[in-house]
C-alpha cells in the first residue's frame, strides 16, 4: 500500500497492547488512529502515547471504535475480542486476534468474521514460535512410525499474571503433534500413582513464574535419545513484531481464514 496502515489497537492498555501502540507508532508504514479498552478499564480518556511512554499521540483510549481503520490488532480478552469480532465483520475490518483462552464456541464465533472479512486467529505471534510449529510438524511426522513409540511433552512458562494455563501456545503444539501422531490423551499435569505412561498420551505442564514472556519446550522422548524444539521469548516485543507483520500482510487479502505460515511463507 502507497500510503500508510491505519489501524486500532484492541487491548491498547494492556502489557501487549501498549507494546503494539509504541512499534507502529515507530513504523513508517502505519499510524495508530484508534485505541480501545473495555469499559470498566481505568485508563479510558488517557492518550495512548503517554500510555505507553512515547509521548502524546493525540489518540485517546476509548471504548468504541469510531473511525475505520484498514486493520484491527486484538490483544485483549475474550469478551473483548468477541465484540471487536462482531464490529470487524459488519464493517469488514481485517482483523488480527491475539487473544487466547477461548473456549470452542467462542473460537467458532470469531471463525466465522472470516466469512466477510480478512482474519488471521493465531495463538501466538511470534514469528519464532511459528516457524517453531512448522519443525514440531515435521518431527512428528518423521518419528512417529517408530516402533519403540515416542513421549511427547510440552512444557511452558509465563509469567505470574497470566490467566489461562496450559498456553494457547502450548496446546497448539500439542494440536500438531497428535495430527501428526494421533495421541488421544492430552493429560495436564500429573499426580499419584499413575502407573506406566501410555503411547496415547501428551503431557503438559504450565509453569508461572515472575515476568517470564513465554518459553516452550516440545519434548520427543525415545529409547535411547532425545529430541526438543526449544523457543523463547526474551521481550514482548517479538509477539508485537509478529502480530504487525500479520497486519501487514492481511490489508491486501481478500475476505477468509489466514495463518502465520501464510505471513510467513511457509
Amino acid at each position: 500500500m502507497s500510503d500508510q496502515i491505519t489501524l486500532a489497537v484492541n487491548g491498547a492498555a494492556g502489557r501487549m497492547g501498549q507494546r503494539i501502540v509504541a512499534l507502529a507508532h515507530a513504523d513508517q508504514d502505519f499510524k495508530v488512529i484508534a485505541a480501545l479498552e473495555g469499559a470498566g478499564s481505568p485508563h479510558l480518556g488517557r492518550d495512548a502515547g503517554e500510555m505507553c511512554g512515547i509521548g502524546r499521540i493525540e489518540v485517546p483510549i476509548t471504548t468504541e471504535l469510531t473511525r475505520s481503520p484498514h486493520v484491527v490488532i486484538d490483544f485483549s480478552l475474550p469478551a473483548g475480542l468477541l465484540a471487536i469480532a462482531a464490529e470487524c465483520a459488519e464493517r469488514q475490518i481485517p482483523l488480527v486476534a491475539a487473544t487466547t483462552g477461548l473456549s470452542p464456541q467462542q473460537r467458532e464465533d470469531v471463525l466465522a468474521v472470516a466469512q466477510t472479512t480478512p482474519l488471521i486467529l493465531a495463538p501466538n505471534m511470534s514469528l519464532a514460535v511459528n516457524v517453531a510449529m512448522k519443525l514440531v510438524r515435521e518431527a512428528s511426522r518423521a518419528l512417529k512410525s517408530l516402533t519403540d513409540g515416542v513421549d511427547v511433552e510440552i512444557v511452558e512458562r509465563h509469567h505470574r499474571y497470566k490467566e489461562d494455563a496450559p498456553s494457547g501456545t502450548a496446546l497448539k503444539f500439542g494440536e500438531i503433534v497428535a495430527d501428526e501422531m494421533g495421541q488421544t490423551n492430552h493429560r495436564h499435569g500429573r499426580h499419584g500413582q499413575l502407573g506406566r505412561r501410555p503411547q496415547s498420551e501428551i503431557g503438559y505442564h504450565a509453569l508461572r513464574t515472575g515476568d517470564n514472556v513465554g518459553e516452550h519446550d516440545i519434548v520427543f522422548g525415545m529409547l535411547g535419545e532425545t529430541l526438543e524444539v526449544s523457543v523463547r521469548g526474551h521481550t514482548r516485543d517479538s509477539y508485537a513484531h509478529g502480530a504487525l507483520a500479520a497486519a501487514k500482510f492481511l490489508v491486501t487479502k481478500a475476505p477468509g481464514l489466514y495463518t502465520m505460515a501464510d505471513v510467513l511463507g511457509l
